[in-house]
Parts: C-alpha cells; sequence; structure tokens
C-alpha cells in the first residue's frame, strides 16, 4: 500500500501586513502550521545524549528562580562545555534527581 504524498503547504508573498494576518489565521495558515509542528516531532532529537532520551517523555514548561550567582555560574560551565545554559541546568536536575533516587 502506497502512501498519499501531502502536498507541503509554502509561504506565499503577502501585500500587506492584514493579508498575512489573515493568512496565519486560516485555514493554509494553521495547516502549515501543523506541517512544521509534525516534520519537528519525527525529526531525529538535537542535543546531548541525556536529553535525547529525555525526549520522548515530553516536557513541561515551569518557572524557576534561581539566585543571580547560581545562573551565572551556569551559563559560565555551559559555554566552556558548548551547551546552552537549561541544557547543562535540565542535565543537572535529572542528575540530582537520579542521586536522592538511589539514596532512598
Amino acid at each position: 500500500m502506497e502512501k498519499s504524498k501531502v502536498k507541503k503547504i509554502a509561504i506565499p508573498k503577502f501585500a500587506d501586513e492584514q493579508a498575512e494576518a489573515k493568512w496565519w489565521s486560516g485555514p493554509e495558515g494553521r495547516a502549515f502550521l501543523k506541517q512544521q509542528t509534525a516534520a519537528r516531532s519525527t525529526a531525529a532529537p538535537r542535543g546531548s545524549r541525556l536529553l535525547a532520551k529525555l525526549a520522548p517523555a515530553g516536557s513541561v514548561q515551569i518557572a524557576l528562580r534561581l539566585p543571580s550567582p547560581d545562573l551565572a555560574r551556569a551559563r559560565t560551565i555551559a559555554e566552556r562545555k558548548g551547551i546552552g545554559y537549561q541544557t547543562l541546568l535540565k542535565m543537572l536536575v535529572h542528575e540530582g534527581l537520579q542521586r536522592a533516587e538511589s539514596q532512598g
């Protein structure tokens, strides 16, 4: 059985902002966004192996307040490692949770 090919939606040239807003809020704009989201979810995960393992679990956005010096240290360490500071913080939280769980 052959899968039917889905026509890739392209963003057209717009005459003005009003036409662009109308397109994005219409069925074609929404379909374009769905296509982009589907393409991203099937792509190979980027980043560290740890985050690749966490990717199938999904993620939830939270707000976390950290002391400024801790955030500055995280940014410095992350830059030295060549990764984003949020990625570093996620890795540290994951490692800390595993350690705490194994200690009982």
